[in-house]
């Protein structure tokens, strides 16, 4: 069972790693469904704004300048699981913070103020900055498919470290094809984590 507290924050990048599972057969047989990996820059992606997320754009500028993240560029990219706003600047370490926390406040605070008082029509934009989101999520999907191989193997659940709300998500996407293992989320928050069950 996925929880719904797991989808409260933005989506990530869908691109499963093309990589095979040692064991029988390839991908499919384990019932991961693969896409081919496409590494771009984030300035190859980018699009030019449109006029509904200028006004969501200028509200991020404004915020990290009030925070003292300057200077930045502020980038829009369209991805098939949602908009992006990708932040690049000369140092952004104290915006990701550790193990992306910071980077997870600010985007929950953000789409929060966006958000207020809209009862239809809600957007949300996922906050990345110098990619790390893309690199963090595609280091879960790995992870991912190692616990996949590993809950097929030794035939018993495998449980995770706890993660923030958005990296389980990657998680249970990840896996949520599978036709040999399924995923929930168990227990409180911060430590909350994700169990991979074999079927």
């Amino acid at each position: 069972m996925i929880y719904e507290d797991d989808y409260e924050f933005e989506e990530q990048p869908p691109h499963v790693r093309d990589r095979q599972i040692p064991g029988k057969g390839d991908a499919r047989s384990h019932g991961v469904r693969r896409r081919a990996r496409t590494e771009r820059s984030p300035s190859a992606q980018a699009r030019e704004v449109p006029k509904e997320a200028e006004a969501a754009r200028d509200l991020l500028r404004d915020i990290l300048e009030r925070m003292g993240v300057a200077p930045i560029d502020i980038a829009f990219i369209p991805r098939e699981e949602g908009e992006y706003f990708e932040v690049t600047g000369p140092d952004l370490a104290a915006l990701i913070g550790r193990r992306g926390n910071t980077l997870e406040a600010l985007n929950h605070v953000f789409n929060n103020i966006i958000n207020a008082g809209v009862r239809n029509n809600r957007r949300y934009y996922t906050i990345d900055a110098e990619g790390y989101r893309a690199r963090r999520a595609g280091q879960l999907k790995d992870l991912a498919l190692s616990m996949l191989e590993r809950c097929v193997r030794e035939k018993k659940p495998q449980y995770l470290d706890p993660m923030l709300p958005s990296e389980r998500k990657i998680v249970h996407l990840a896996l949520a094809h599978s036709e040999v293992v399924r995923t929930e989320s168990e227990g409180e928050e911060p430590e909350r984590r994700v169990v991979v069950f074999p079927r």
